[in-house]
């Protein structure tokens, strides 16, 4: 893969754009318009010829003839005539540019929300009318030796693979804008892994636009890093083009600010290696290699609600074996052992007689974690728990004194320890980034469900089997993300509401943490929501230094620093991932006696910690020493 940008998007003329473009350390470019004030296939043979004259000077290369070839819905005779027409000053630059590669269309064009968007991938009536007017295109494409790539604009990716097993020419691909159609993937696409699959196979080029990328655009944010992962587990030499594109309207940006960004961001998730298979290469995990990896650390997971993620994560793991999994619902047991291709019970005891299982990984409701542990810990089982380990301190606590007793390993599954962001902003604070710390503002906004609530018995928002509301059974991640970047404040306070939702605990949490230099730190956590979203804001700022983290929201998944007067997205203390997640570094610890990087500490301190919160929040909301 190599990187391009499309000239046109810096709203200049390609002559002047060129320069800055070889300055900002491009390779490669593509042309669309503004080339003396016309589209590419409108240049002379002169023109042209001046213009490869500039790109050598620079020591530049064509990346893509950024066409509109048939960008027009089944035109009549005299609009086909005009697109041949356009086809050979297309094929006139493509041989004196010396590019092959051209995006293109097919005649075929709804706008997405469009109800007919799609329909060329289902009606063979359509798809027949589409070939028989755009053939004679392809015929002459062919001879000229051309490689199209169809871009899914104005049709969904579905309906140009069709055109695509139509035509059956194999170097012909698809132009793949991610953004395109992804905003109204429904819901239930998830981790969008079996759709960027099947895209990868056709593409032949990528598109980047700012919608996808930045903050300032409202739309949904693309995750360039997996998808660029997965393409270069492709293997394609494609190029990935910066299509800016940026909306009119005040967004605080210029057109070279957008593509810069732009530049920068997909620089900065380049993927260094390729991964070994595209499922591993589009997970929202990395595969590590671990020296035990044929001789897999065995693990049972409990409980099936949250836990079938779990399930995922563990077989995407190496050095990890799934070896069964247990839920007292006979359904969810069996669903979730067929899926997974191992064994199933709705005894615990089944797995805890087996020799062959070192770890219990737990994901039940929160009121039965410890409960459950200590069973396991009593059949010498290894012990790792879902977050809140519990829904009191002491119960926590006590577990984790079990544990040792036993010579076993009790863990906590908090999994921001296991990426980027919570290491860079706690090695910041460690090294002086903030100046004199004065304030955290966090916020967790979620969106549940009545039926989120009622559901496996009403067990949620309630104390003796949730630990609480929204504060513990979301929040909680929060609260100790706090303790391990800022360390153990001297008081807190909370405030608690039940807004939206018949339920016992609380629907909505403010807390604020005050430590002994002055520093206050406020969480709050909600689950009435009205986007269906797990959306993260984090704000940090001290007398020299801020910064902002933004996840799951319409500002997409950004980290900014601002330190000397500018704000950045390039981390002062930059760390390269090593682990998974808890389970991955839980493995290690089993398979070769290091220490854990989160240890039930974590767990039983946030517990204290949210156990405070909620002794303040009866009493008015007061402080309360810690």
């Amino acid at each position: 893969m190599y990187i391009s940008v499309f000239t046109d998007e810096l709203h200049e003329e390609v002559i002047n754009a060129l320069p800055y473009f070889a300055q900002q350390g491009y390779k490669y470019v593509d042309f669309r318009g503004m080339v003396n004030g016309l589209p590419i296939e409108k240049q002379s043979t002169e023109q042209l010829k001046a213009l490869k004259a500039q790109l050598d000077s620079l020591g530049l290369k064509t990346g893509v003839i950024q066409s509109s070839l048939c960008k027009i819905h089944l035109p009549d005779a005299e609009a086909r005539r005009q697109e041949e027409e356009k086809l050979e000053g297309i094929i006139r630059a493509a041989d004196i540019l010396d590019c092959r590669l051209v995006r293109s269309f097919n005649y075929w064009q709804h706008d997405q929300y469009d109800p007919k968007c799609g329909e060329l991938a289902m009606r063979p009536d359509e798809l027949s009318k589409v070939m028989e007017m755009f053939n004679p295109v392809a015929k002459r494409a062919k001879e000229a030796g051309l490689i199209l790539g169809f871009e899914n604009c104005g049709q969904t990716p579905d309906e140009v693979i069709a055109v695509l097993e139509a035509l059956n020419e194999p170097t012909w691909g698809m132009a793949w804008d991610v953004s395109n159609m992804f905003e109204i993937l429904p819901e239930a696409e998830g981790d969008c892994i079996d759709y960027f699959t099947k895209a990868l196979k056709y593409a032949n080029m990528l598109h980047v636009k700012c919608r996808g990328v930045l903050p300032e655009i409202d739309c949904k944010k693309v995750p360039w890093d997996r998808v660029l992962r997965g393409a270069a587990a492709v293997g394609k030499d494609m190029p990935v083009s910066i299509e800016t594109h940026l909306p009119s309207g005040n967004h605080g940006l210029t057109y070279k600010e957008a593509t810069e960004r732009c530049h920068t961001y997909i620089k900065k998730v380049w993927p260094e290696n390729a991964p070994s298979d595209l499922r591993t290469a589009l997970s929202t995990t990395q595969m590590f290699e671990r020296p035990y990896k044929d001789n897999p650390v065995s693990m049972v997971v409990v409980g099936l609600g949250m836990g079938k993620h779990r399930c995922i994560q563990l077989t995407e793991t190496n050095g990890i074996k799934l070896a069964g999994v247990c839920d007292i619902n006979a359904e969810k047991a069996e669903a979730a052992g067929k899926q997974f291709g191992v064994p199933y019970s709705t005894d615990i005891d089944v797995f805890l007689n087996d020799k062959s299982v070192e770890v219990m990984y737990i994901v039940t409701p929160t009121g039965t974690h410890c409960d459950i542990a200590r069973k396991c810990l009593d059949a010498g089982k290894h012990v790792l728990l879902t977050k809140p380990m519990d829904v009191n301190y002491e119960k926590c606590r006590e577990l984790a004194e079990y544990g040792k007793s036993k010579g076993l390993l009790v863990g906590c599954d908090f999994d921001l320890h296991f990426r980027g962001p919570l290491k860079e902003l706690k090695l910041a604070v460690e090294n002086g980034f903030f100046g004199k710390l004065k304030c955290a503002n966090m916020i967790l906004n979620i969106k549940r469900t009545e039926e989120y609530f009622l559901e496996n018995g009403g067990w949620r928002g309630t104390f003796a089997m949730d630990g609480g509301g929204a504060m513990s059974n979301q929040g909680i991640h929060e609260i100790d993300r706090m303790l391990t970047v800022f360390g153990k404040p001297e008081s807190v306070r909370c405030t608690t509401e039940k807004q939206t939702f018949n339920i016992e605990a609380e629907d909505l949490a403010i807390g604020e943490m005050k430590f002994k230099d002055g520093m206050i730190a406020r969480v709050s956590s909600t689950t009435s929501y009205p986007a269906s979203s797990w959306y993260t804001r984090l704000e940090v700022y001290g007398d020299s230094g801020a910064y902002l983290l933004t996840a799951g929201g319409p500002e997409g998944d950004h980290i900014y620093w601002w330190k000397d007067g500018k704000w950045t997205e390039n981390a002062p203390y930059p760390v390269k991932r090593e682990w998974n997640q808890a389970a991955d570094n839980f493995a290690n610890a089993i398979r070769t006696g290091d220490a854990l990087v989160v240890t039930a500490d974590n767990g039983i301190n946030s517990r204290y910690i949210l156990d405070k919160m909620y002794e303040s929040a009866k009493k008015d909301a007061t402080w309360i020493c810690v």
